[in-house]
């Protein structure tokens, strides 16, 4: 990778080098590599499946704007012809961001002052992303219908892999139960936030907590952003009560105003899951695709069939906030 190394380091104007780049970690859509030279070093993310250029300015519009409400987070470094993303044609034309690089180690989503700066962290994203107009992204309101399931399955089961029959099963339970639930969200209550907020997307770095993977930043609504986060902060499936509420009542303290209420709460989360699943199962048969893309979605396949929420979840985490509203 020396070369893509080196082509990086002229495009955002870093020095002359020598420059190396280590993989990192392998998300859905990008690669991180750990990119190191001249004493320093940089995260940079190379997206796999191309990139919108009007959501990286979303990115870069929303970062901006939490760095005035002390949330911590890299920056997102601009090239040297002021642009946040840039496409390296050099090397197979790959777009790729470039961020401040945090020596840090995973959020302990158990960990009490963990939970309260989440909570809190939140609540200052939704309240100063209070009034937004656009309309959020199909992948927060939608999910795939009976018969896109349906002509999926067939694919897959032609395509003989392994996971077939439980792809079928989902399509026959879970599927349906949780698609009735995801509905638009109220056009008068979006705020503009971060939407992926996942114990996996905070680091503990020396100062602190910092917020990573900014890359959804958009329009969504704050009541099922805040039961998404919870679902997941508190285990998803394995509920752990007082982690939920100490998480509900940080935000609450914090100034959010939003509440879970139901299962109509969690839209959210289950059109996500239900669109992920989705995707990666198309990408995991698709001939188009390299080899190791189609076996990284087919993980991905088999580890969210395992953890598809259930309403009775959903039900036990919605009665346990309850006081906290």
């Amino acid at each position: 990778m020396q070369v893509a190394a080196d082509l990086v380091a002229e495009t955002y104007a870093l020095g002359a080098g020598p420059w190396t780049m280590t993989p990192v970690a392998r998300g859905a859509l990008g690669q991180i590599w750990k990119l190191s030279g001249n004493g320093t070093s940089w995260a940079l993310k190379e997206l796999l499946f191309g990139c919108s250029e009007e959501q990286v300015r979303r990115e870069a519009a929303l970062r901006h704007a939490s760095e005035s409400l002390a949330i911590a987070s890299p920056r997102l470094m601009p090239n040297r012809h002021g642009a946040y993303v840039s496409q390296l044609a050099a090397s197979g034309g790959s777009y790729v961001k470039l961020y401040d690089w945090i020596d840090g180690h995973k959020a302990d989503a158990s960990d009490p002052d963990v939970l309260d700066w989440f909570g809190r962290t939140m609540a200052l994203l939704h309240t100063a992303g209070e009034g937004a107009s656009q309309t959020p992204k199909s992948w927060y309101e939608q999910c795939p219908r009976d018969t896109d399931w349906r002509d999926l399955h067939k694919q897959v089961h032609a395509a003989g892999v392994p996971w077939s029959d439980a792809l079928g099963r989902f399509i026959d339970t879970s599927a349906a139960e949780l698609a009735r639930w995801v509905t638009p969200a109220d056009p008068g209550a979006l705020v503009t936030s971060h939407l992926d907020l996942q114990p996996q997307n905070v680091l503990i770095g020396p100062d602190g907590p910092v917020l990573l993977d900014w890359d959804n930043a958009g329009p969504t609504s704050a009541e099922r952003e805040l039961a998404r986060a919870v679902y997941v902060w508190s285990g998803g499936n394995k509920v752990d009560i007082d982690s939920a509420r100490r998480l509900a009542r940080a935000y609450r303290s914090a100034g959010g105003r939003a509440a879970v209420t139901g299962p109509q709460s969690f839209s959210m989360l289950f059109a996500t899951d239900l669109n992920f699943i989705y995707v990666q199962a198309e990408c995991a048969i698709d001939p188009a695709k390299t080899a190791t893309q189609r076996a990284f979605a087919s993980n991905q396949v088999v580890a969210s069939l395992r953890s598809v929420p259930n309403l009775a979840s959903v039900s036990r985490l919605t009665t346990a906030l309850e006081a906290v509203w």
